[in-house]
């Protein structure tokens, strides 16, 4: 498995696991709930450690089925990283505060590896968000910042106000969806140190991208999709969030950060834009 190294050294794993719509969508579907913690064990059995949710999903629930398989599955928890994201509603110092409270309960841990802004929007209360941020950074019960889907004079304005380095923004990015390649966040980060974690990481590949990728995957004994997603994480300070409940999935997921691209086979999906 590929890792990068964060700003304090630790090492982090290029592929993550993502839990929208684990525990439901918008809001709690416990009917879900044997399958979604099976896909959570099954992900922690195959090795994943990096497990992205957020407030937003499932209204907390997922946070407490991420919380569940973690501690069910007897691994220290100092050996995950847990990344969970405030909603752009709750955003504010006391705001922030009592998000972040809810989050921790519903994880049922004392701290989280990574808090991020899920969304921005028009006129941000930014510098108390980053207020509450750093104070929780302060106190160790968060110990990185990121935000989510923020523009580049965004990210310049997140940077302002908070005294924490953020560690990544986290954008949709693929094959088929350069958005964030062509708006200068990709670039940015990669000047400035900050991770991009690409979310949907194989959505929107056309079917005459999925033809090139197959055959690139012939020379890694890989399918089209972890083709699609070695492409990412070859990338410098690029890394990614999936998702599925399949098991066989997971595992070929979690083994594209074991398949490493030439040159000349990413210019040939870089061309394919």
């Amino acid at each position: 498995m590929k890792t990068v190294t964060l700003i304090d050294g630790r090492k982090l794993d290029t592929i993550g696991f993502g839990t929208w719509t684990i525990g439901g969508r918008t809001r709690p579907d416990p009917s879900s709930d044997e399958r979604d913690l099976a896909a959570l064990r099954s992900a922690i059995k195959i090795g994943y450690r990096h497990f992205d949710t957020a407030e937003y999903y499932a209204d907390g629930h997922s946070e407490e089925l991420v919380g569940q398989a973690v501690r069910e599955s007897g691994i220290p928890r100092e050996e995950f990283f847990i990344a969970t994201k405030v909603q752009p509603g709750n955003l504010g110092y006391k705001p922030v505060l009592k998000a972040f409270e809810r989050s921790l309960d519903h994880l049922g841990m004392e701290y989280v590896d990574l808090y991020l802004i899920h969304w921005p929007r028009r006129n941000m209360p930014l510098k108390e968000t980053f207020r509450a941020f750093d104070e929780l950074v302060e106190q160790g019960r968060m110990r990185y910042a990121g935000v989510s889907n923020f523009s580049v004079s965004e990210m310049k304005e997140a940077q302002q106000y908070s005294d924490a380095p953020l560690l990544t923004n986290q954008t949709p990015l693929s094959v088929g969806k350069r958005e964030y390649i062509q708006n200068g966040v990709l670039k940015y980060c990669q000047q400035n140190e900050i991770l991009l974690t690409a979310y949907s990481p194989i959505k929107d590949i056309r079917s005459s991208q999925i033809d090139i990728l197959r055959a690139i995957g012939e020379n890694h004994n890989a399918t089209p999709y972890q083709v699609a997603l070695a492409w990412l994480i070859n990338q410098s300070n690029v890394i990614t969030i999936v998702l599925s409940h399949d098991e066989s999935h997971q595992a070929d997921n979690f083994a594209t950060g074991g398949i490493t691209l030439s040159d000349e086979e990413i210019k040939r999906i870089e061309d394919l834009a």
